[in-house]
């Protein structure tokens, strides 16, 4: 990241020059918005002044550097598709947290970062019509705000309820937003549920974590609904337990998660071969070798070996384990994860990639 000198995206571009991931990366941060005590939004833009193309909910895989080291995060796009200029992502404090801190410390308007992206299919049904239940925890809200922002700028007909939870009033994310735009927007029933009232005793409505009994009379139309539902890891079992129990279906329940399935494709029989076999695998840099069978993935034979490899989704989505590749051939399944040209250059996803033969991997 380069913090030296402001460098501002050009002021126009044609209509047609979109952002295009195969080859564009860099952006410029434009502006830095203080949410909560410990959540802030970072808007940013092409350095070139191109436009963003992407669907509310998806993501941005942002790589960057800490101390010298390569570091790679995703951070969903909290604003709405049809402001195509600029996108924002919206960023929780997390304590220990390495390069949240950094984001919130560090980036300022005019440094530029690198980024990879859209990405991700955690998007709402283009069905017309179709009523929906957006279920958020915490920091969990970006990716619904997203779809909410959406709603409101193109003033289409809706059905839908928002219910944030959150620790206390105070954290609730874009509280006051939300209002306003409850006020607006016909068909928007708004629940903020926060844990405890501290910091603000008169809060006026409930307080707790989100149970069957709660969800059955604020959203009594549930099994009706397509639930998106986006926060943590207990907040997000909680709420896929009770809306399978409210009788929503499960092809109506969506979750935002970066341990996203791979893609199943048809085997061939080089990998049907090679599923059977036992290959030697090198770090180079490590200098360290294991043995993988051909049915499991290079990461978690890497990772019960002891071998270093940043890691975060395991599943060919957020891009962290990417690594070089000096010999040998894998059979990788990845969900958007790698660019065709970080292919073409020999790089490859060990979370997703089976080894069709000995392999020699720069770590």
């Amino acid at each position: 990241m380069d913090t030296r000198s402001p460098q501002m995206p050009a002021a126009r571009a044609a209509l047609d020059d979109v952002w295009n991931p195969e080859e564009d990366d860099a952006l410029v941060c434009l502006d830095v918005q203080q949410e909560t005590h410990d959540v802030k939004t970072f808007t940013f833009a092409s350095r070139e002044g191109k436009r963003f193309a992407f669907k509310a909910g998806q993501y941005f895989l942002f790589d960057l550097e800490h101390n010298g080291d390569a570091e790679n995060r995703c951070y969903s796009i909290s604003s709405s598709p049809h402001r195509t200029n600029a996108f924002s992502v919206t960023v929780k404090r997390v304590p220990g947290g390495k390069i949240s801190n950094w984001l919130h410390d560090t980036l300022v308007p005019g440094a530029t970062v690198k980024a990879n992206g859209p990405l991700g299919h955690f998007v709402r049904p283009e069905t017309s019509g179709r009523k929906l239940l957006l279920l958020s925890g915490g920091s969990g809200i970006t990716p619904v705000m997203s779809i909410l922002r959406e709603l409101a700028d193109i003033c289409e007909p809706a059905d839908v309820v928002f219910m944030h939870a959150g620790r206390t009033p105070q954290d609730l994310i874009f509280r006051d937003e939300l209002a306003c735009i409850a006020r607006r927007l016909k068909g928007l029933r708004l629940h903020f549920l926060p844990e405890t009232v501290a910091g603000e005793p008169s809060w006026p409505g409930l307080t707790g974590r989100i149970s069957k009994d709660y969800i059955r009379l604020a959203v009594p139309d549930i099994a009706e609904r397509t639930v998106m539902c986006c926060g943590p890891a207990p907040f997000m079992t909680a709420a896929r337990t009770i809306a399978a129990e409210l009788g929503v279906p499960g092809s109506n329940y969506l979750e935002e998660s970066f341990d996203a399935a791979v893609i199943d494709e048809p085997e061939i029989p080089a990998v049907q071969e090679a599923a059977a076999k036992v290959f030697q695998v090198t770090f180079s840099k490590q200098a360290r070798s294991i043995e993988v069978t051909g049915d499991q993935s290079v990461l978690s034979c890497a990772k019960k070996s002891g071998v270093r490899i940043p890691s975060s989704c395991a599943n060919g989505v957020c891009g962290t384990c990417k690594s070089k590749l000096v010999s040998g051939t894998v059979d990788m399944n990845h969900n958007g994860g790698i660019r065709q040209r970080e292919i073409d250059a020999g790089f490859f996803l060990p979370c997703c990639s089976k080894p069709l033969s000995d392999l020699v991997i720069e770590r």
